[in-house]
């Protein structure tokens, strides 16, 4: 038998503040996208902005409805409407953070199982990677290099054949 290991590298930032401008501005919008959520029954709101390969910047936020299952995350309500509005730009760039009445906002959260492999056939979709940005309200921010870093086992075109 063989073991293998899975590992990947990314970048920790004590505070928004050490950000690079456009990358602050983009958490910035992430957290302004989070004013937008309907979130009546978690009081989790979440919200993403993402820049375009053609410079413009889309947001979303999760969207629940009382059928929980039927809900949208931030992160999927945010590729739909980049892939309608401007189906030939890839994503450069996604920030995600969230707020809620029950945790404190003060970490990086990370995209749900669902989230992660939308983000994975967008990052496929748009031939290059995605960086993510995860922040909360305050405290450490990370930066992912790459979408794939977060499903290291994806489920890809190829697979269909």
């Amino acid at each position: 038998m063989k073991h293998n290991r899975v590992e990947f590298s990314y970048s920790v930032y004590e505070n928004a503040s050490e950000l690079a401008p456009a990358d602050a501005a983009l958490l910035d919008s992430a957290r302004e996208a989070i004013t937008q959520a309907y979130a009546p029954y978690s009081k989790f709101r979440v919200g993403a902005a993402a820049v375009l390969s053609n410079g413009v910047t889309v947001t979303g936020s999760n969207q629940e409805n009382a059928s929980y299952p039927v809900g949208i995350c931030a992160e999927r309500t945010l590729l739909a409407s980049a892939a309608h509005q401007f189906p030939d730009a890839a994503i450069d760039t996604l920030a995600v953070s969230y707020d809620g009445d029950f945790v404190k906002s003060d970490h990086p959260i990370s995209p749900c199982g669902m989230c992660r492999q939308s983000l994975q056939e967008a990052e496929t979709r748009g031939g290059r990677p995605i960086r993510l940005i995860l922040a909360g309200q305050e405290g450490e921010v990370f930066i992912i290099n790459t979408i794939a870093d977060l499903l290291p086992f994806a489920f890809t075109p190829t697979e269909l054949g």
